[in-house]
């Protein structure tokens, strides 16, 4: 596939790197360095758009991409808050975007089993629930679009837990996230339930970025000639 990448940093130049070793090209790439390039000429012969770069410049990436009915693959975290605006338009507009907080094959494990476990630790109000993650000191937002969506989705499952935050506290009825900034750290996320006598958690380590890449680029040939909006559950029908 012919792949515009937008946003060149270390995921991009990755992305860039494993996609062309499986035969993809990047006629377009696009940084804070030549944003005059990203425009619907250069768009033209492009099968699918890949776009990582920052929470302020996403959602307007993403919706120049659909504007120009260019598929578009969304890694970009920390923007939750306009997500239905852009899938309303995506729909609006008749395009596709695939999002995720997460590409990762084993994260994505990571959010069904959670899912699993908080439907289980309803019945057991004894254990209260925690989250740590830990990041690169790049990372720009905490906590992390992973962890965010951890929550959500115990929050979902878990009748008594109504909400998040990022800080320590007491209360029964919320989930506590521990963030952490620490040299080049991958990604890690532990989901923790801890009662006065033991305690159990679920946790997931990146160990390189190619574990992030792989499932971009899985993402981006899944969303090649298709319309809608799309996510790693799609992908791998889980």
């Amino acid at each position: 596939m012919k792949i515009a990448l937008i946003g060149y940093g270390k995921m991009g130049k990755t992305i860039e790197k494993l996609g062309l070793k499986q035969g993809h090209t990047f006629p377009l790439i696009v940084d804070e360095n030549n944003q005059g390039d990203f425009s619907s000429d250069r768009l033209k012969e492009i099968d699918v758009a890949i776009e990582f770069t920052a929470p302020a410049a996403a959602p307007g990436n993403i919706i120049r991409c659909i504007n120009y009915g260019v598929p578009v693959v969304s890694g970009t975290t920390g923007w939750n808050d306009r997500f239905s605006e852009i899938e309303e338009h995506c729909r609006k507009m008749n395009s596709a975007l695939f999002y995720a907080s997460n590409f990762s094959i084993g994260v994505n494990i990571l959010f069904n089993m959670n899912r699993q476990l908080a439907r289980i630790m309803e019945k057991f109000p004894a254990y209260g629930v925690s989250m740590k993650e830990v990041h690169h000191i790049h990372k720009l937002d905490a906590p992390s679009g992973t962890a965010i969506s951890l929550a959500e989705q115990i929050i979902e499952e878990h009748g008594q837990i109504n909400r998040w935050k990022l800080e320590k506290g007491l209360d029964s009825d919320t989930l506590y996230i521990e963030a952490l900034r620490e040299g080049e750290v991958k990604g890690i996320h532990a989901v923790r339930y801890e009662s006065d006598v033991d305690f159990l958690s679920l946790s997931h380590e990146a160990k390189s970025r190619d574990a992030f890449v792989a499932g971009v680029l899985l993402a981006a040939q899944f969303i090649h000639g298709k319309k809608g909006i799309y996510g790693m559950n799609d992908l791998l029908n889980i």
